[in-house]
């Protein structure tokens, strides 16, 4: 079973004791963080925001930390060697260690269990007999993230495209920064580091800013994922209880929920830090307006793809090499990153199917588009990307089934299903655990953040224009809040993500 569907903490978690974006605690230790690091002198403001961000991750469970430090002092160590020396074997050498210890510590926590499972299933299918010990480690909270961000470093020294940061106290903050420490953005240390060193740049434009993307980023997360999660929870839990028309229903839920619950706390993360004077990356750019599955992965967590297109993708030849080994690179990069998001077949299965998606885009691309102006349908520009967008967010949708479910054969279990409505019950609404008011905004909610989203995505230039006016900036804020003290669900809801 996935992780992040189980119920239950595990243990040496406290329910009051973790550090949400949208929980009191955060409410209470942002301000503090924020104040510290603007009294902080600027050549000591490394050490104010890296107490902060101990602290933070402390929070969830302070054995940790452990983690996080062992990763930053061998990366540092690394990164020195790495600038001292010149023969290439020493280098790969130093490289190797890092990709070892931080691989070998990701490794352990999220797969050796899926491994062993894996291991035990197979012994037995061969007639062995034996028992293999499953340590059943708690997984660490963004430690895909941190380790991610951490070996873009070394490999960017190793490769000289930046210097070695000889500032530990710098470093370890570029590793542990709390905004997005453990959901993203993956930041790259030539975009974080100069920022640590530079006086950041306070202005009550750039508070301004932040806190919008903050209140966005909670209406994302409180209004519409954690309201839609309740019928999603138990439609997926019961797949074969429910009609087809419920299952399609919980599949178009949980795409929304999952885009709303991880660009919600990405726009928190970098608000945060636009507060702090410092610029994260974009991670989300409305990916379901994609008229393609590649434009898809341009607008979907763009810190990640774009992690594994110059880690992986281009290391592997990219498309500089011929067409067969091309597609093999995209294989592998999205087996890859479905294993990254978990351990489990269903996500193997789910990084599968979106490099046959892009493949096969690539391989009919020209046919298509012969096809669409000998129809006539090149002229009608709308048209053709409607299509476009609804046949794209379809394949990304039926993928988000294998993501979702708790096994490959429940996946394709809710598949073949959702065809069949012949048990239609309209009362079956009841058994979604929400009031049939809270049931409406399951779909008013969702269809505002559309309307806002297609706003951002299409119609830039008219809300800036609207943005202009102060009453119309005063009537959004306070709109937000409403929206999200009326309607917002205050109980604290994990952002799915944490557990990646």
């Amino acid at each position: 079973m996935h992780l992040w569907l189980q119920n239950s903490l595990p243990a040496g978690f406290s329910e009051d004791k973790r550090m949400l974006f949208n929980s009191f605690q955060f409410l209470v230790f942002f301000p503090i963080a924020v104040l510290a690091f603007c009294l902080t002198p600027q050549r000591m403001r490394w050490l104010t925001g890296l107490i902060a961000s101990y602290y933070f991750y402390m929070c969830w469970k302070p054995a940790f930390v452990v983690l996080i430090i062992a990763s930053t002092v061998t990366d540092y160590l690394v990164s020195i060697g790495l600038d001292k020396y010149r023969t290439k074997g020493r280098r790969r050498l130093l490289l190797s260690t890092s990709l070892v210890l931080n691989l070998g510590l990701l490794f352990t926590f999220k797969y050796l269990d899926f491994a062993l499972a894996n291991v035990d299933h197979a012994l037995k299918a061969l007639g062995f007999n034996i028992v293999l010990p499953f340590p059943e480690l708690l997984l660490p909270v963004g430690i895909s993230f941190y380790t991610f961000q951490t070996l873009s470093y070394t490999v960017d020294v190793y490769q000289r495209k930046i210097p070695t940061e000889y500032h530990f106290g710098r470093y370890a903050l570029y590793v542990a920064y709390f905004p997005q420490l453990v959901a993203g953005p993956i930041e790259r240390a030539s975009r974080l580091l100069p920022q640590f060193k530079n006086k950041p740049a306070f202005s009550l434009n750039r508070v301004s800013s932040g806190f919008r993307l903050i209140l966005w980023g909670l209406f994302k997360k409180m209004c519409v994922a954690d309201l839609v999660a309740t019928p999603v929870t138990i439609i997926y839990g019961n797949p074969t209880q429910f009609d087809g028309s419920y299952l399609l229903l919980g599949t178009l839920l949980f795409a929304i929920q999952i885009y709303c619950d991880f660009s919600g706390y990405s726009d928190i993360a970098i608000g945060c830090a636009r507060i702090m004077g410092i610029d994260l990356m974009i991670n989300f750019r409305q990916p379901y307006f994609a008229k393609s599955v590649t434009e898809f992965w341009q607008r979907w967590h763009i810190s990640l793809s774009t992690w594994f297109r110059d880690y992986v993708y281009i290391p592997l030849g990219g498309n500089r090499c011929s067409k067969r080994r091309w597609m093999i690179n995209i294989l592998i990069v999205f087996i890859v990153c479905g294993i990254w998001h978990g351990a489990s077949w269903t996500f193997i299965v789910w990084g599968l199917l979106h490099a046959i998606y892009l493949l096969a885009e690539k391989i009919l691309s020209p046919y298509l588009i012969t096809f669409s102006k000998t129809i006539g349908l090149d002229r009608l520009v709308w048209l053709q990307s409607l299509i476009q967008v609804f046949i794209t967010f379809s394949l990304v949708t039926i993928a988000w089934v294998f993501f979702r479910a708790q096994t490959f054969s429940d996946a394709v279990d809710i598949l073949v299903m959702m065809s069949d409505w012949s048990r239609f019950n309209l009362a079956d609404l009841d058994r979604l655990g929400l009031r049939t008011f809270e049931m409406m905004l399951c779909f008013l909610m969702p269809a505002l953040m559309i309307v806002v989203d297609y706003c951002i995505c299409f119609k830039p230039r008219v809300i800036m224009k609207f943005w202009e006016y102060d009453s119309f900036r005063s009537f959004s804020y306070v709109t937000g809040l409403y929206l999200i003290l009326l309607f917002g669900v205050f109980e604290k809801v994990d952002f799915i993500y944490f557990q990646f």
